[in-house]
């Protein structure tokens, strides 16, 4: 596996038609070449895109080809072409090499084998003589072969072949047969039988028959115990994710059975159907299937086990990988990657499909990289290359050092810096240069300093605070390296300070009642005036908390409005009144006054025969006076809460006057209560569900306080609703919550009138009322009709079809079950998507381009799916023009700027392009602007001192391409495609700039 991601650094997004290390488009592949193959050449693939257009070499087993010297060899392309492929000399390990002006890189390992199938020996085979009842084992002795092949026994003549039983075992592993005890029908020849599926071919071979006679009579036949022949190894390594077969057979009369276990754990539950076969198949090995497993063999004379642990390998797999730098020269690179994998990889690096040592700037360790001082012919590419002795995988990224002088062309200073009275504005300097630029600054002929008032960051930026009308003027940044100079200029304009003309006041407000927080501002007319709130330092979300907060929008006013004032309300609220150049801010304390809250610290100070005597802390009166408090208790027995009251077993009142934090209760009890007969029957009567023919009744339990004596129980009556007789079933237990009754004339889904009344050794109580409650569905038999299937781009399609009843015999549909698959896999391949409800159109997405599939629509309840209706094909639609637009330009005309790119053309597998979309927004905007376009030009409003961040991108029916991002000021000038991830020299704008795809 080789993963190239590329991530481009700002420098990149302004430079000219640059060049472009080879990235692997194709790599060749594991391939399995058959030795009766009528093709008398071998093709290996590997494409690389590269600007220049890269030559290709090719290793096997790590030697160079001599692809001029050996008329076996030839190029295609880059793919590799081997005449007459022969098996004594051509398998091995093939990488592929490309190489451009920028570097070198190599692919990965494609291992080439032959597969083959000889022949069996024609020579007799020996004849083999059993006592009966004894068993036997029939060597197969397969000939040489590649890859495995399945084994099969035939008697006498084919097709004659035997059946694996308890008795009769064919290894797979060996081919060997094995006869746990013999029969006189076992006398005669018995063949191995060979086949080995290469490709789409199937051959099979056989040997020669084995002779088998039996010795004794059956009547003479003797038992022994077992003994086990098929053995398994002690220690079994499979890599995580394949199929683990364990075989295990053991000779024995009577015919002994096989039982499997985990000795160190829990059998895993894929495992769980064939715990009793002589093959334990565990599918999809993970790391918690590792442990110690056990065949036991077992019959009436005795027992046999085997053991073996299996250890759960890993092939590599990245943990994080290295991307394409641009770094400045004299700087220090720092790549590291990381892989997960068992046995843990080890790390090595190549620069330009070379090996590459710690020594001199370079420091290597393990899985980190580190080059000092990077310098011009450090730029090539490098690969981290990690691997275990189950595989190796490979991460590229290009080095390009770069050197030249500082330039403003792409990122100059802002021509116009609006700033605030009496506030603070901030210059950004940001050319574009390797190494890092020296930068002071100018305002007008005067060279700027660090003062109180001015200062000049690390980065270039000037900062001037407490700004004055004498602060207007131009400012100018110079910036130097060894390589050059430049400078670019802007100018500052200074507006009138933005001031709260009114303030928030502090306010009280009750408990879901109304108020208006009023916050007015004057600003400079200039500029736009925006409002935000906080409270408690944090900004209300006015979308989110739209249901109590209201935000007035009008010229130079901001009040806000809270309705339905909540004890949650209450807080500290700040309005600041803000534009570009400066902010400010004023608060006010919301007091929101309601009901007192619970009070704390309830201790029992003393009890007495007839009274207890507690006491409590005050609790919060959230700003309303406590008046009086109230007393709540409950029965041991039970969970509810009520107001002290005088009836029953309780007789609690408090004897306290006014607000006292004592109070005096008195409790009359009985000591033993009386038995009686339940008095309340149970509620929530309902149910449905279960398997076929079952009726589902589920209840709510008594309460214990109810219950009113031991032996509690419940007793369910049911009937089919419109007949006369019902069905009654008595359930033990208190706790009890269900009972499942069963008949096997019962249909699906079929109403039964039901109620459940409790009994205690008492008597029975009261009956609840009657509920109605289904029987178990089954799976739908209706079917979708009219299927339709759309194709809305290169990875989606939309269907539709005709709906069914909801409501059948068999049921409630819950929606509809959509099962899709491509052309040439099984449908039990299908990926499936559900609906809720009973839409009859759905949207199916992360399909693949230009891919023909088959899908069928099937209605689902709660039992499963029902049957398919007619399905239909749909081929999706070609994917999106890879390319993004090239040899952005642009040229000032008026008040408008007229950009242009060259067009983009579709590649065959591509659809072809439709048109372009143009997105745009300016430094001072928030909102993104669209024009589309069938032309490779257009024409966007520009004022004098705006620059705009802007996209490109081709436009299909497939959908659309990979945009080209350039920021574009008055200048003319010329951007190039940077991909999806971009770095720039000019930063981000303030607000994210997001491309969002429209169906």
């Amino acid at each position: 596996e080789i993963i190239t991601p590329r991530k481009r650094s700002r420098a990149a997004a302004h430079s000219g038609a640059r060049s472009l290390g080879p990235v692997f488009e194709e790599q060749p592949m594991n391939t399995l070449y058959p030795e009766e193959s009528g093709e008398e050449k071998l093709t290996l693939g590997c494409r690389v895109r590269a600007s220049p257009p890269a030559t290709y070499r090719w290793k096997v087993n790590g030697t160079e080809i001599d692809l001029e010297g050996n008329g076996r060899y030839s190029l295609v392309g880059g793919n590799l072409v081997i005449k007459h492929p022969v098996r004594s000399r051509d398998p091995g390990s093939y990488q592929c090499l490309a190489t451009n002006p920028i570097g070198t890189v190599i692919s990965k390992e494609a291992f080439l084998r032959f597969g083959y199938l000889s022949q069996f020996p024609t020579e007799e085979r020996d004849a083999m003589r059993v006592t009966e009842g004894m068993g036997v084992v029939l060597p197969c002795n397969p000939p040489p072969h590649y890859p495995g092949s399945s084994y099969r026994w035939f008697f006498n003549d084919i097709p004659n072949f035997l059946t694996p039983s308890n008795r009769l075992f064919i290894s797979q592993v060996t081919g060997n047969l094995y006869i746990a005890r013999t029969w006189v029908n076992d006398t005669g020849g018995h063949s191995c039988y060979l086949t080995s599926q290469i490709d789409y071919a199937t051959t099979s071979v056989f040997s020669k028959p084995i002779p088998l006679a039996s010795a004794l009579l059956a009547s003479d036949a003797r038992q022994y115990s077992p003994n086990i022949k098929v053995k398994f190894p002690s220690e079994i390594y499979v890599l995580s994710g394949q199929m683990v077969n364990l075989e295990c057979f053991a000779l024995g009369n009577p015919e002994p059975t096989l039982q499997w276990r985990r000795l160190d754990g829990t059998m895993p539950f894929k495992a769980s159907g064939t715990l009793t076969e002589p093959v334990l198949h565990l599918p999809d090995v993970q790391f918690e299937d590792e442990g110690t497993y056990e065949c036991l063999a077992e019959n009436s004379r005795g027992k046999d086990s085997v053991q073996g642990r299996i250890i759960v390998h890993a092939q590599p797999e990245w943990l994080r990988i290295i991307s394409d730098e641009e770094a400045d020269i004299g700087s220090d690179l720092e790549w590291s990657c990381a892989a997960a994998g068992k046995p843990r990889p080890a790390c090595r690096w190549l620069r330009n499909g070379l090996p590459l040592t710690s020594k001199g700037r370079v420091e290597i360790n393990n899985c980190a990289l580190k080059i000092l001082r990077l310098v011009l012919i450090d730029s090539g590419i490098y690969q981290c290359v990690a691997g275990n002795k189950h595989g190796t995988i490979y991460a590229n990224a290009e080095l390009k050092v770069q050197a030249f002088a500082p330039e403003f062309q792409s990122n100059p200073v802002r021509r116009l810096i609006p700033a605030a009275r009496g506030g603070e504005v901030m210059i950004e300097c940001r050319p574009r240069s390797a190494p890092k630029p020296t930068v002071f600054w100018s305002k007008g002929t005067e060279l700027l300093s660090n003062n109180s008032r001015v200062s000049i960051a690390l980065d270039g930026t000037l900062r001037v605070r407490n700004v004055s009308r004498s602060d207007e003027g131009r400012y100018t940044c110079f910036t130097e390296n060894f390589l050059g100079k430049a400078n670019s200029t802007g100018t500052v304009s200074i507006r009138e300070a933005t001031k709260i003309t009114l303030a928030p006041a502090n306010a009280d407000v009750n408990l879901n009642e109304n108020i208006t927080l009023q916050c007015h501002a004057s600003h400079d007319p200039t500029m736009d005036l925006t409002f935000t709130w906080s409270v408690d330092g944090s900004p209300i979300d006015f979308d989110r908390m739209g249901q109590h907060y209201r935000r007035a929008v009008r010229e130079a006013i901001g009040d806000l409005t809270i309705t339905h004032a909540e004890l949650r309300h209450a807080g500290t609220y700040m309005c600041t009144a803000q534009t570009v150049v400066d902010s400010t801010s004023a608060h006010a304390t919301l007091v929101v006054r309601g009901p007192p809250g619970p009070a704390g610290g309830v201790v029992v100070k003393k009890v007495n025969d007839s009274s207890v005597l507690l006491s409590w802390s005050r609790g919060s009166d959230n700003h309303s006076p406590i008046g009086s408090y109230n007393i709540q208790a409950r029965a041991l027995l039970s969970q509810e809460w009520r107001n002290v009251r005088t009836g029953g077993c309780w007789d609690l009142f408090p004897t306290g006057k006014g607000c006292d934090t004592n109070a005096i209760l008195y409790l009359y009890c009985t000591s033993t209560p009386e038995r009686l007969t339940p008095t309340v029957a149970p509620s929530s009567i309902a149910g449905g569900g279960g398997d076929r023919h079952e009726v589902a009744v589920t209840w709510t339990p008594v309460q214990r306080e109810y219950q009113n004596g031991p032996g509690f129980g419940y007793v369910i009556s049911l009937r089919r609703q419109g007949t006369e007789q019902w069905v009654t079933a008595r359930v033990a237990g208190a706790e009890s919550t269900q009972y499942v009754y069963r008949n096997d004339t019962i249909g699906p889904y079929t109403p039964f009138e039901v109620k459940v009344k409790p009994f205690n050794s008492e008597g029975q109580g009261p009956f609840s009322q009657v509920a109605i409650v289904h029987s178990a569905e089954e799976e739908p038999s209706v079917v979708p009709s009219r299927v339709s299937a759309t194709s809305l781009s290169s990875t989606e399609m939309k269907l539709s079809w005709e709906a069914v009843e909801q409501v059948t015999r068999n049921g409630i549909l819950l929606g509809y079950e959509i099962r899709y698959w491509r052309e040439n896999d099984n449908e039990a391949a299908a990926d499936r998507v559900r609906t809720l409800g009973l839409e009859t159109t759905a949207r199916v997405s992360g399909l693949r381009p230009h891919t023909l599939y088959h899908v069928e629509v099937r209605a689902y309840n709660s039992a499963g799916t029902g049957p398919p209706g007619p399905s239909t094909v749909i081929t999706t639609k070609k994917a999106p023009p890879s390319q993004p637009p090239g040899k952005v330009s642009w040229k000032s005309i008026g008040s408008w700027i007229r950009i242009k790119w060259d067009h983009v053309k579709a590649l065959e597998n591509e659809s072809a392009v439709a048109g372009y979309k143009v997105l745009y927004k300016s430094d001072d905007q928030s909102g993104i602007k669209l024009v589309e376009t069938s032309k490779n030009s257009v024409q966007l409003p520009m004022a004098e001192d705006m620059s705009y961040l802007v996209e490109i991108r081709a436009s299909g029916e497939g959908g659309d391409g990979t945009p080209t991002k350039v920021r574009i000021s008055k200048h003319s000038g010329e951007g190039h495609p940077s991909g999806i991830e971009v770095k720039r020299s000019f930063g981000p704008p303030r607000q994210p700039f997001c491309w969002r795809t429209r169906v």
